[in-house]
């Protein structure tokens, strides 16, 4: 009497296998040089019988994919369900200096579908000690600069690229694809003419701004707050940059980290802060 079938992924492709047919059975099957086998996310064991509906991703340590594998493969440590989420999604990011360029490498390794780069400014020598950006970019617009660091994460995300200065007109037009904009901005009064055009002409795109990051204080008091609806606030609300109090890499990385994180718990329809 034959095993049932089932049917499970393998490498993002369909393939019907016998119900328990051991993991490393496929491997030799399929791939017999892997010597990295990922099983809905997480790594498996050679001896762990497969399931109905198992996502299975087999890599050779070192090998160069080929294009239709790569972003697979990229992927493939994600909880099962998450990239169909994220390469669906479309992310707007106002302002890519310590903040911005953080969130946007965080969202590209999440694999997020559109990413809307918004800064007017230029890579300075002065940003190197918190922003994404290395010595080769100073002088190249931050939005370019960004688009070119991003396509070397991952090739098969789409960058909207806008150099402009944000105002209360062009907002709604620049962010009206996406489904959650990151305010990443430096001066308090464009942070709240951003928060103010926001929640007046696009009340349903939730929003996440930062405050509160300088120095180099207790980690612990980064926190993520939920102030309306659709409406979320990093930081500790009270910390800002002033003579001898700078903003260095460490507390605003854990800020955009934040930002970047709910960014994916709403994509995934996770409430994770309450009112």
């Amino acid at each position: 009497m034959g095993h049932r079938m089932i049917k499970i992924r393998v490498n993002e492709r369909n393939r019907d296998v016998p119900e328990g047919l051991l993991l490393m059975d496929l491997r030799n099957e399929v791939k017999p040089d892997a010597d990295l086998l990922i099983v809905n996310g997480f790594p498996g064991r050679e001896d762990t019988p497969l399931k109905s509906g198992d996502a299975v991703i087999l890599i050779r340590r070192g090998e160069i994919p080929k294009d239709e594998e790569l972003e697979a493969l990229m992927m493939a440590r994600h909880t099962p369900g998450v990239h169909a989420r994220m390469k669906n999604a479309t992310v707007g990011i106002a302002g890519l200096g310590g903040l911005g360029s953080c969130v946007a490498i965080a969202l590209a390794r999440m694999g997020i579908g559109t990413l809307i780069l918004a800064d007017f400014d230029i890579v300075e020598p002065s940003n190197l000690n918190r922003q994404q950006y290395n010595f080769s970019h100073i002088g190249m617009a931050k939005t370019d600069a960004m688009t070119e660091i991003l396509g070397n994460i991952h090739p098969y995300i789409r960058v909207i690229n806008t150099g402009v200065v944000l105002d209360e007109d062009n907002i709604p037009e620049i962010f009206r694809d996406a489904h959650v904009i990151v305010e990443c901005l430096d001066r308090a009064e464009a942070k709240a003419m951003l928060v103010k055009t926001v929640m007046e002409n696009m009340p349903r795109i939730y929003l996440i701004g930062a405050s509160g990051l300088a120095g180099y204080g207790e980690s612990n008091r980064i926190r993520t707050v939920r102030l309306g609806t659709h409406f979320f606030m990093v930081g500790d609300l009270e910390t800002a940059a002033e003579p001898g109090r700078g903003l260095m890499a460490p507390r605003v990385g854990i800020a955009a980290c934040h930002q970047a994180n709910l960014v994916v718990s709403l994509l995934m329809g996770t409430d994770p802060v309450k009112l």
